[in-house]
């Protein structure tokens, strides 16, 4: 038996190739609609938000994309990232499983978002690209993209929901500090940011309305701004794999392979970053993990939204999918998981939800912060509120195979830490927070409100 606790890659290790899902999905994702005419979209159409090196890793079916130096030279500042083996959480628990994590907190923004906005910025960039626009939700997105165009010299306009803007102040210090401009979205900036204040001066934001604002200004700039998300999208997932190439080999080193496999889920690019290349495990080798996305029971879209065709963000100006969705006109509750507060879920992830593929489960805030404040009490990092999730459904795994008696092996994505986060944990303290479920009515609701998009024969 192993007796390690760190299982460390080499720099020469930092994976050459981004994994692609969809060669190996036996139902591909639906084609993406234009929102304007419900038909596929063209190239010309997604080419106003995105370079063209991106809009065509968004619809390659090739397995493997390699990844360019300039993008691997970059990942080297803290790539590849550790696995870890929670002995001490093991303890804690008194249980016979093996829990594992790979800690992405330990790139220089303190989360995941990293691997997607390097390239990004690059290719971005290598197109002409100047300025770029996004939304974030926790901020840990808009912390990474800022980063990345830093370092390649591209100016940023970040649309920061705003009951995040207000909660987490020290993410949008960290964007300004990489040059960024950073606004509490809605704003008075958009036509659509103007129109949500109208009718409710008070809103507190949404990813949605977020995205909203920062595609109009991408779309109305003549071509002066591109448009970058950090979730939800083949080619942000896509990037995202170097976490599970990774954790492949390093599982490896441990001598053990995961029973199952879980990463937190707003719009999937954590989750698909562990979980694809060991899906793809099973998919081609023969492998049986239990593949587990795990989500807030305030924004349940796996667990209780509809897989159907909806608009990507409140205001319909961004390509419509296929996927599980609350409905774009979505208002989450202003729970502290600020990454996971998205209307929908990425394309491929629900397509492969509704084949039986994966797995969801939804867990409440309450019971998420209980077991963040376990694991850092046990093995000594914060965890991010996000992250957290994942971090309960390891716990509950745990604390079934002690139950049953079983040895099993437990992978999570740490995907993000939480020192910036530190408000969200005072409340929890404090007692100030609470459980929240979204109710059935409002997602009834909600669905009266689809595009009418026809289905194929």
């Amino acid at each position: 038996m192993n007796n390690q606790t760190r299982f460390n890659l080499s720099e020469s290790d930092v994976p050459k190739f981004w994994y692609n899902i969809l060669a190996d999905m036996p139902v591909p994702p639906a084609p993406v609609l234009n929102p304007q005419t419900l038909e596929p979209v063209t190239p010309d159409f997604l080419s106003v938000l995105f370079p063209m090196e991106l809009i065509m890793q968004e619809v390659s079916s090739d397995r493997f994309i390699e990844i360019p130096d300039e993008v691997r030279d970059i990942y080297k500042l803290y790539r590849p990232t550790p696995l870890l083996r929670a002995r001490r959480l093991e303890k804690m628990l008194g249980t016979p499983a093996h829990i594992y994590y790979k800690h992405e907190g330990t790139s220089p923004v303190g989360s995941h978002k990293a691997n997607t906005s390097i390239p990004q910025a690059f290719f971005n960039k290598a197109a002409g690209t100047k300025a770029l626009t996004t939304e974030t939700g926790a901020g840990q997105w808009g912390a990474a993209l800022a980063l990345a165009c830093n370092f390649f010299d591209i100016d940023l306009e970040v649309y920061m929901v705003k009951v995040s803007y207000n909660q987490k102040p020290y993410r949008r210090y960290m964007m300004e500090t990489f040059g960024a401009q950073v606004f509490a979205s809605p704003t008075d900036r958009t036509m659509y940011g103007r129109s949500v204040l109208a009718a409710d001066p008070e809103n507190n934001g949404s990813l949605g309305i977020a995205i909203s604002e920062a595609v109009e200004v991408a779309a109305t700039s003549g071509g002066a701004k591109k448009y970058s998300l950090g979730s939800v999208l083949n080619h942000v997932l896509l990037h995202q794999s170097v976490i599970g190439e990774e954790a492949l080999k390093q599982m490896d080193m441990a001598g053990e392979y995961p029973d199952v496999v879980l990463g937190c889920v707003g719009g999937g690019s954590n989750f698909g970053g562990i979980a694809y290349p060991f899906l793809r495990q099973n998919l081609r080798e023969g492998q049986r993990a239990r593949i587990v996305a795990v989500e807030p029971t305030a924004t349940p879209s796996l667990t209780k939204g509809m897989y159907t065709f909806d608009y990507g963000d409140t205001a319909k100006m961004a390509p419509i999918v296929k996927m599980h969705t609350l409905g774009h006109d979505f208002m989450p509750a202003p729970i502290h998981a600020g990454g996971l507060r998205y209307h929908g879920m990425a394309p491929s992830v629900s397509a492969l939800y509704d084949a039986g593929l994966i797995e969801a489960v939804a867990v409440p805030q309450l019971a998420t912060f209980q077991a963040a404040v376990m694991f850092a009490q046990a093995e000594g990092t914060i965890p991010a509120p996000e992250s957290a999730h994942a971090i309960r459904a390891a716990i509950d795994e745990a604390l079934d195979a002690k139950e049953k008696g079983e040895k099993r092996v437990i992978l999570f994505n740490l995907s993000g830490r939480g020192d910036f986060d530190m408000p969200s944990y005072q409340s929890y303290l404090s007692g100030k927070l609470e459980d929240y479920e979204y109710p059935e009515e409002a997602i009834r609701k909600s669905m009266a409100n689809l595009p009418k998009v026809a289905t194929p024969a």
